[in-house]
């Protein structure tokens, strides 16, 4: 026990009287050697025996004229005799010393630790290393690196509070000081033990920036009620929140323990804290993956078919969507737990999208697998081409999430090029709508169309038609090529929405207009990057 100085010892007697575990012990002497903690617990607590045994042994030959100065984690501190140790009812209880050998091996015998309630004892060993293993390779998740993470019970925090002022006062009668945050954290200490087990057992490095996350949330009934009085005594630090079950979150206890006085907390705790009767439990042993994002470009050539879901007071209007009938694929080949889809704009469920397509980013939620070669990529586009044949993808690719801020950027500033038949109702020439060829750069007023007023806000937004190409049809119908600045109602600016778009082609050819088909022929977004497929 190399790492405990002969200051240590009255802590280490102190602690081991009290039922304090090992491991914890060696956070309140401040040890901040990982391997130390990876010990087996018996060999930790027979070396921390032996420790106290060689110690007494010297004070019993050796007079101690000269005291050791005092190491980093101690500081001397001048201050006069505190007052008398008190009882529960009032604060630290009088915790009588145990030199003998045989009661210090009685009292310091296996028991659920007053501290970490058996998280540094039973949740270190080999066979419960070995369940969340079994957890983990059972959900038939791809991962090369995982991170670890751990949720303790909050009363922990308290139980924690009061072992500190303990040693505090033990250490503050030998004229030192020990400051809260020179004790090694529980978390920190339980993941010094776990995280190499966890490493050898699964075969792969734990690594603090992997999306692979293995967690496990502890609890511990018998105690819960432990931080019930800090509600009472800081009030405004817990307040109920819609997602929390209970007011006693981990953060909430904290703050009340930063703002509760010593001398109230220790009217209401117990100092030591009491022995347990039982240790913790697991509740819950989880695997998580970070999310994984695809891209590509969609066609659509379907005139009854929406990009979403078409659902209406709680009824499908319509059987499928560009959504899922890509997604579907998606899900299954990344056995993701759900997606949340995105696209460089929208077109109306009777308009179609040609050209080189519209850009659209899926996010797969949870994926088990994640690993995908461009042939393997290539495959799954001509899965989903397959499939159907209202929709088509292209250029499809594992980006990043930063990536596909790319396709959202400039939205308002991009170009679209569509091609509208419009039917008038007064007989046309070639010659009456080749002027449209030469109106360039004009500026609509646009009022928030009726048909979409439901779900957008009322609004007069200024659009610019960039360019027109009319091409004559026959005496009542042309079809009109044009480029127009993204978010250009175009059916609105065809027939003028009762006047709420002006100008419009109506007004325009001073006749009424309508359109009968629209199609998007490009999106100018150049996202993400063309492959070749």
């Amino acid at each position: 026990m190399s790492s405990l100085t002969e200051k240590d010892r009255p802590v280490v007697q102190l602690l081991l009287d009290t039922g304090t575990c090992p491991r914890c012990i060696l956070r309140f002497c401040c040890v901040g050697s990982q391997t130390l903690y990876r010990h087996p617990y018996k060999d930790l607590m027979k070396d921390l025996k032996e420790f106290l045994k060689n110690s007494q042994e010297k004070e019993d030959t050796v007079c101690f004229d000269v005291v050791d100065p005092p190491c980093k984690r101690l500081r001397l501190e001048h201050t006069e005799e505190g007052p008398d140790d008190v009882n529960h009812n009032g604060a630290l209880q009088q915790i009588p010393s145990v030199n003998d050998e045989n009661t210090a091996m009685e009292n310091s015998a296996v028991k659920v630790c007053n501290v970490c309630l058996g998280i540094l004892q039973e949740f270190c060993e080999a066979d419960f290393v070995k369940k969340v293993c079994q957890k983990v390779n059972s959900a038939d998740y791809q991962f090369t690196r995982f991170v670890f993470s751990v949720s303790l019970p909050p009363q922990l925090s308290v139980r924690e509070r009061a072992a500190w002022l303990l040693v505090k006062q033990e250490m503050g009668n030998l004229g030192l000081s020990l400051a809260k945050d020179d004790i090694v954290q529980l978390k920190e200490a339980y993941k010094w033990i776990i995280h190499p087990q966890l490493s050898e057992e699964l075969g792969v490095p734990a690594d603090g920036k992997s999306l692979f996350e293995v967690s496990v949330v502890f609890a511990h009934p018998e105690t819960d009620e432990e931080c019930h009085f800090l509600a009472t005594a800081c009030p405004d630090c817990f307040k109920p929140a819609k997602n929390k079950q209970s007011v006693f979150t981990r953060m909430a206890v904290i703050k009340a323990l930063e703002k509760i006085k010593e001398e109230d907390f220790l009217k209401h705790f117990p100092c030591p804290p009491s022995s347990p009767k039982n240790l913790c439990v697991a509740l819950e042993i989880q695997c998580n993956n970070g999310a994984v994002f695809v891209a590509g470009r969609y066609n659509k050539y379907s005139r009854n078919l929406p990009q979403t879901p078409w659902i209406i007071d709680g009824e499908r209007k319509l059987e499928s969507s560009v959504e899922e009938l890509i997604s579907e694929h998606l899900m299954a080949e990344f056995k993701a737990d759900s997606f949340n889809f995105s696209s460089s704009g929208r077109e109306d469920v009777d308009v179609r999208t040609l050209g080189n397509g519209r850009p659209f980013a899926i996010e797969l939620v949870n994926p088990r697998r994640i690993h995908f070669t461009a042939e393997e990529m290539k495959g799954l586009q001509q899965t989903i081409n397959n499939s159907s044949d209202k929709i088509q993808v292209r250029d499809l690719q594992l980006v990043t999430r930063e990536a596909i801020g790319r396709m959202k950027e400039g939205e308002e500033e991009k170009t679209k090029t569509y091609s509208a038949l419009i039917w008038t109702d007064k007989a046309i020439q070639k010659e009456d709508i080749a002027f449209l060829d030469d109106i360039k750069e004009l500026k609509l007023d646009q009022k928030t169309p009726l048909r979409v007023l439901h779900r957008r806000p009322l609004a007069v937004r200024c659009r610019i038609i960039h360019t027109m190409k009319s091409e004559y049809i026959d005496e009542h119908h042309f079809r009109l090529h044009l480029k127009t600045q993204a978010g250009t109602y175009i059916k609105e600016f065809v027939h003028g929405d009762f006047g709420r778009t002006k100008p419009n082609i109506g007004s325009l050819l001073n006749r009424t207009a309508d359109i009968l088909e629209l199609d998007v022929e490009s999106v100018d977004v150049d996202w993400p990057p063309a492959l070749d497929n």
